[in-house]
């Protein structure tokens, strides 16, 4: 597990993606990626942040930007929750939650008293080059969306 800093390069993944396929995250330099990593599918919190970049998405393609939500949900599940809330965004499983260790965002949770591993909200900028430009660690779901766009555009 690492703390990743602007400046740094992201580091490199191939994951399968809801639909089918893969995305491998070097194929998408020359434009920002947004990496949104949150716990699961179909819960309150994590329907909301999907449903918010979802809503922006156009405006961060006009922005040259990728959006990818990540989470450890099968392909089954995540093709499910796009269905459900017709989602655009891709969603990548991240099943033996690998990326989410380098990413730095697995770890110990607490909820209700009990302590677990899990996946804590956070979302990072990648610039076209390929750099991590912004982290934002234990993101709050409500005006996520818009401020990460606005970053997105300053870049």
């Amino acid at each position: 597990m690492q703390d990743l800093a602007p400046g740094q390069s992201a580091p490199d993944f191939t994951l399968p993606r809801d639909g089918g396929g893969t995305v491998t995250l070097s194929d998408l330099r020359g434009g920002p990626v947004v990496l949104f990593f949150y716990p699961k599918d179909n819960t309150p919190g994590c329907t909301k942040e999907a449903v918010a970049f979802t809503g922006l998405l156009e405006d961060f393609a006009a922005s040259g930007a990728t959006v990818l939500g990540i989470s450890k949900d099968s392909i089954r599940k995540h093709d499910n929750f796009v269905a459900k809330h017709d989602l655009k965004v891709a969603l990548l499983s991240d099943a033996d939650a690998d990326v989410c260790e380098t990413y730095g965002v697995w770890g110990e949770k607490k909820m209700y008293g009990k302590t677990f591993q899990g996946i804590t909200r956070t979302t990072v900028l990648i610039d076209a080059s390929g750099k991590v430009a912004r982290v934002w660690p234990k993101v709050k779901v409500e005006g996520h969306a818009e401020e990460v766009l606005a970053a997105v555009r300053a870049l």
